[in-house]
């Protein structure tokens, strides 16, 4: 079995790999070929300190030259401080492939999944993308979204450092970046991504213009979200990465009253690669995600493989 460093996942994984390789995951997982374990989590205070351990995985089966492997992935969390690692197994003989670092692709994970739902919905000519947040994600994400869309403009909001994030930005993506209000952010952008921290809705879902596209992936608690009951009732289609998940850890979704979300309306990201819906120009959709072991182990396999312990 092989130790697979943050440096040598960073020397392999780039952001067009991981939104094709989980593309690929989450084909197999429209087709029922691809299973996965849910989260579960474990709490303790001790000496003063917030700790928590968790785990999920999936199982995938062989894509081209990739092998079948099933995988967990366990990460500590000490005062909102996270390290993550994966374990990575072979489905042909149950022996261990592989453990690897895991906050570098953690972090490109995320925005990689966004950019395939991104890619898949929204619309081909959007030119104004807005990202609620400046944080490790909202970066990823605004990197991730201008690879599958061409954006004119990015605005940015945020509670802080709003300003020197949007100049950041302008130099990484030499793109015209402006800090603005939530209302702005909300009411001028096709493609919003949410990125926070908050507990509470980041702005007026009556806002957001016909035809958007809304990533909200900020939380994965029932106790938060980012979205509220005016949008989600607006949005054509709410996609999540798998039910169930999204039934426990979705707080946008699970604090929605009732009625809301139409069951049909609410669909896994798989699915629809699989089996298109049409979208009508003026369908707003939104994604919401709370992160799945599947896109975990997806990239894993990737890294191994191309580092030949797989």
């Amino acid at each position: 079995m092989r130790l697979i460093t943050e440096a040598e996942v960073a020397a392999v994984l780039d952001p067009d790999s991981a939104v094709a390789a989980l593309h690929a995951a989450f084909a197999q997982h429209g087709r029922g070929q691809a299973q996965v374990l849910a989260r579960h989590r474990a709490t303790a205070t001790q000496g003063g300190a917030a700790l928590a351990i968790s785990a999920m995985g999936a199982i995938l089966e062989a894509d081209g030259d990739l092998p079948a492997v099933l995988g967990t992935k366990v990460y500590s969390a000490r005062n909102g401080q996270y390290n993550f690692l994966v374990s990575l197994f072979s489905a042909a003989t149950g022996a261990a492939i592989a453990t690897l670092e895991a906050n570098e692709f953690t972090r490109l994970r995320t925005a990689a999944a966004s950019a395939v739902a991104a890619d898949l919905l929204a619309l081909p000519d959007a030119k104004t993308l807005a990202v609620f947040g400046a944080g490790i994600q909202a970066r990823a994400h605004a990197e991730a979204l201008t690879r599958v869309r061409r954006f004119e403009r990015v605005l940015v909001c945020a509670r802080s450092g709003g300003e020197a994030f949007a100049a950041e930005l302008a130099a990484a993506l030499d793109l015209p970046v402006q800090a603005v209000d939530a209302a702005a952010a909300a009411s001028q952008a096709d493609v919003i991504v949410t990125a926070t921290r908050s507990a509470a809705p980041l702005f007026d879902g009556a806002l957001v213009r016909p035809g958007a596209f809304i990533a909200a992936v900020g939380s994965s608690t029932r106790a938060a979200r980012e979205l509220d009951d005016t949008l989600l009732a607006r949005a054509a289609l709410v996609v999540v990465e798998w039910h169930e998940a999204a039934r426990q850890e979705a707080g946008d979704i699970v604090q929605a009253a009732p009625g809301v979300i139409a069951p049909e309306r609410l669909v896994e990201l798989g699915e629809l690669i699989v089996n298109s819906r049409p979208r009508a120009a003026q369908d707003i959709v939104v994604y919401k995600s709370v992160g799945i072991g599947l896109e975990d182990v997806a990239l894993a396999r990737v890294v191994a493989h191309r580092l030949g312990a797989c």
